[in-house]
């Protein structure tokens, strides 16, 4: 029987509460809710609430009811494969990288789920100049796992195990 990934999972599962903790302080104490609502909290760095109907880079924006539940089925199947590919890897690293992006799928794929978008809040701006557009805890969260898991697939080495020498 495979061992359970439970580096990954655990990772998951934390971004998943973080992202839906943070997401409901927007949107609920903060009161965060319509458009246009903005808090400054630095200089370079103010909570946006925007609306999100597409996905990265406001690619594929579902228009419809239709086009909803597509991303929906869309991202759900990338999460089920990503959960599938954690299972399968053993190295801890790998593990924790893929949790961060199942973590931020299962995230965004609630908020479109329960709310029909997904809530954007994060705006990092140097004066008019935004290197991002407005995202969230689990968009950063995906991001950051697929980074660590190009990374390591570019740069970095397993050493394989060593062979044992048979005395025959």
């Amino acid at each position: 029987m495979a061992k359970l990934p439970r580096r990954g999972l655990a990772t998951a599962a934390i971004l998943f509460v973080v992202d839906q903790l943070v997401k409901w302080a927007i949107t609920g104490p903060l009161g965060l809710r319509a458009l246009g609502d903005v808090r400054e909290v630095v200089g370079i760095f103010n909570l946006r609430f925007v609306p999100n109907y597409g996905i990265s880079l406001g690619l594929l924006t579902a228009d419809s009811s239709a086009s909803r539940w597509a991303l929906v089925a869309m991202t759900g199947a990338i999460a089920l494969a990503v959960g599938f590919w954690m299972t399968r890897e053993r190295n801890p690293v790998d593990q924790a990288a893929l949790g961060c992006v199942l973590g931020g799928a299962l995230g965004n794929i609630l908020d479109r789920v329960r709310l029909g978008y997904v809530v954007d809040f994060a705006d990092l701006h140097f004066g008019e100049w935004r290197p991002f557009l407005v995202f969230n805890v689990a968009d950063a969260a995906i991001t950051i796992g697929v980074l660590v898991l190009l990374a390591r697939a570019l740069l970095v080495r397993d050493r394989p195990a060593p062979v044992e020498k048979s005395n025959a």
